[in-house]
């Protein structure tokens, strides 16, 4: 005969009072209904107080800290950012001094580029690369490497360099350029190149030794612009999976290495996914303190900018 199969027996349990259990959700933090013709402020002040959305008000609360108290913002963006459109959303943190520093990578500056100039961008890869002529516009890489050669003669970096000629050039959209609103305003903004991965690489005029030049010079400018983060500070970054992050690693490694490290900063990293660079290069292994918001930029940066101008109780521009 098979012997019974032993069980638990309950009754050794040892129920407690649901007052005595710690719980991570009480109802003060649910969200509100949003009443009728509503503020951004009170629109992102009905969000529950849980997770994201919890995230996304600190985060906005801490820019307008760091604002207050006169300390550096940094702004770190892919291109991305620039081909959904958020110019518009984002050049007035720049125009009212709100970001004390932008950096992007090559292909950003080369879509603000394009912007400037001919007011629009985003190659349809697939089509051109199939036809051949993928990369290959003439206009775009005889502009910025021209740009670019003339800016070394002054000792310039890449992103000044730039915003100088689309700003002299008068470029018909450069409403919408962050390079010439960052040169309008002597907002340092640098761009960090990977030689061979954008399409002005290319061509018969690209130079390795200028755009190598022209981006180190841009580098040990971004060095600077971190030296420069206090308690206060906020380094804000959106949707550069390599190269952004990894700079600024580097950046925080030489400072530290100097014996001047930035201070404990909260970094916030904007994402559509969780990429592993910035949770580690820009969160968790630099930064005094880090925020990450999963969502797309088209419909997260405009909400956050909305709700710094709310709470500065000012309006873009």
């Amino acid at each position: 005969m098979t012997p019974k199969q032993e069980r638990f027996d309950r009754n050794r349990l040892k129920p407690v009072s649901v007052r005595d259990v710690k719980h991570k959700v009480r109802v003060e933090q649910f969200g509100k209904s949003i009443p009728g013709g509503a503020s951004a402020d009170e629109l992102l002040r009905s969000l529950p107080d849980i997770l994201a959305a919890r995230n996304l008000n600190r985060a906005i609360d801490a820019v307008v800290h760091a604002n207050q108290e006169g300390a550096p913002v940094l702004l770190l963006f892919g291109a991305h950012v620039i081909k959904v459109g958020l110019a518009p959303a984002l050049i007035p943190l720049i125009r009212d001094g709100i970001v004390s520093g932008i950096a992007t990578n090559g292909a950003g500056a080369i879509h603000d580029w394009e912007i400037a100039w001919n007011g629009s961008t985003s190659e349809n890869v697939s089509e051109n690369l199939d036809a051949g002529i993928f990369g290959m516009a003439e206009e775009t890489s005889a502009g910025i490497h021209g740009a670019i050669r003339a800016g070394l003669a002054d000792d310039l970096g890449l992103g000044e360099s730039l915003g100088r000629a689309i700003d002299g050039g008068a470029a018909p959209h450069r409403k919408h350029s962050f390079l010439s609103a960052a040169y309008e305003t002597g907002t340092p903004f640098t761009v960090h190149v990977g030689i061979g991965t954008d399409i002005i690489h290319m061509h018969k005029d690209a130079s390795g030794e200028d755009l190598g030049r022209a981006s180190y010079n841009d580098f040990l400018t971004l060095v600077s612009l971190f030296e420069k983060l206090t308690d206060h500070s906020v380094l804000l970054h959106v949707g550069s999976a390599v190269i952004l992050p990894e700079v600024s690693l580097k950046a925080v490694a030489m400072l530290r290495n100097a014996g001047s490290p930035p201070g404990d900063y909260l970094a916030v990293d904007f994402d559509m996914n969780s990429s592993y660079r910035p949770l580690k290069n820009v969160l968790s292994r630099p930064a005094g303190d880090g925020i990450h918001i999963t969502g797309h930029h088209e419909i997260m940066l405009p909400l956050f900018v909305a709700g710094i101008y709310a709470r500065l109780e000012r309006y873009p521009g």
